[in-house]
């Protein structure tokens, strides 16, 4: 009797192609400024999670990942998926703070229902030690809410004395509170207000009925295990060609929830074991993804864009060594502060610090570096995709480079 087929073997360069085209960054895009709520859809459909952050030097990185695929796009249809109904993101801890299609929702419940386990610190200790408070957190949220934290504090009379140790974490215990309750899925986000506050919500003013029903049913939750299954389902989907790593960073799961689940979807026929050239780690791709000849990408993307979350993957993949500016002192930045990685074609071949300078109208090119190899058809590219940004993010004196040391 025969043994096992061996597993299909991939090149490197058809490994880097099905990522990209899995990633969206394949596609042609539409004509700036046409671009519809379907065309906005097609690109959740496509990456199934779109991280959250903060940091707003050059704009808030949700609505980059939207602009990479898309080109020059109104994000105010964005916000609209966001936050009027019908819903077509909503907010949880997926991959980090994070938008997810409504029917992802429920499949998070397990991270809901360990959050006096895993949420962190002020987050356990509020509830542990201030039950009450939360109650009553949640009472005036229900009742009248959406709110802010700093509308539910007024409400309630708690504000509470502010640490000034760290501007990250000097949450009052409302806050506090309130963020217990959305981690474990007693309320949830009703959107963001220009200052990126959350608005907190009753679950029934953010949930379809169908969703809201598997969110609060205890009958009719997801199996975990099926759960499971169905996230690396939207992981695979979303690499095109992965290692357990990959499938496993998606949604921050644990290798006892991955390894059952890439079991099955192999048995079901949806993963197919391969390996790539290059790798030493077993890989497995998914029967859809597309294995293009040719890709001609031209994107900047966020530092948070699913495409470039596994710094190892994007290393392995493109030779390509990624990390983020924000998180390093200044004196050891190597490239800049907000670095976006420059795709063009099938590989990355630069990296541009840029900072939208609103006061002068004007997007601020702090710093380029290119990588070997880069050829004046980069150079092109880049420039047409920085005049691009600078015409989405309404800054009418176009890309301008700083003067460099």
């Amino acid at each position: 009797m025969a043994g096992p087929a061996s597993p299909r073997r991939l090149t490197l360069g058809q490994a880097r192609r099905a990522a990209l085209a899995a990633q969206g960054l394949a596609r042609p895009r539409p004509a700036p400024w046409s671009a519809t709520t379907r065309d906005v859809q097609r690109v959740v459909d496509t990456v199934g999670v779109v991280q959250i952050d903060s940091v707003n030097v050059l704009v808030r990185s949700q609505y980059l990942p939207f602009f990479s695929r898309l080109g020059p796009y109104d994000a105010a249809l964005v916000d609209r998926a966001r936050d009027r109904a019908p819903r077509r993101l909503v907010e949880y801890w997926a991959h980090e703070a994070s938008l997810v299609p409504p029917a992802t929702w429920p499949l998070l419940r397990f991270r809901m229902d360990r959050a006096a386990e895993d949420a962190w610190g002020g987050m356990v200790r509020v509830a542990r030690e201030h039950p009450h408070l939360v109650e009553a957190v949640l009472t005036e949220v229900e009742e009248r809410g959406p709110l802010t934290s700093r509308q539910v504090e007024a409400a309630l009379a708690h504000e509470q004395p502010r640490a000034t140790g760290h501007w990250g974490w000097n949450w009052s215990l409302v806050k506090q509170a309130l963020e217990h309750l959305f981690w474990a899925g007693r309320i949830s986000s009703a959107g963001r207000t220009p200052q990126f506050e959350r608005r907190y919500a009753a679950l029934r003013l953010v949930a379809p009925p169908a969703v809201r029903d598997a969110w609060t049913d205890p009958d009719r939750r997801p199996d975990p295990a099926q759960a499971a299954v169905e996230m690396v389902r939207i992981a695979a989907r979303a690499h095109g060609v992965a290692s357990e790593l990959c499938l496993r960073d998606y949604f921050r799961l644990r290798s006892t929830q991955v390894r059952p689940a890439i079991e099955r979807l192999v048995a079901d026929g949806e993963l197919e074991p391969v390996e790539v050239v290059g790798w030493r780690r077993p890989a497995w791709r998914h029967v859809d993804a597309r294995l293009p000849r040719r890709v001609e990408g031209r994107a900047l993307l966020s530092p948070f864009d699913s495409a470039v979350w596994q710094r190892d993957r994007v290393e392995e993949l493109f030779g390509f060594r990624y990390r983020i500016g924000i998180y390093t002192p200044a004196a050891q930045r190597e490239h800049g502060y907000y670095v976006l990685p420059f795709l063009h074609g099938e590989r990355f071949v630069a990296r541009c610090d840029l900072k939208a300078d609103r006061a002068a109208g004007v997007l601020r090119v702090r710093q380029v570096t290119w990588e070997p190899g880069a050829g004046p058809q980069d150079r092109v590219a880049l420039e047409q995709e920085l005049e691009a940004m600078a015409d989405w993010l309404a800054l009418p004196g176009g890309p301008r480079p700083d003067e460099q040391p």
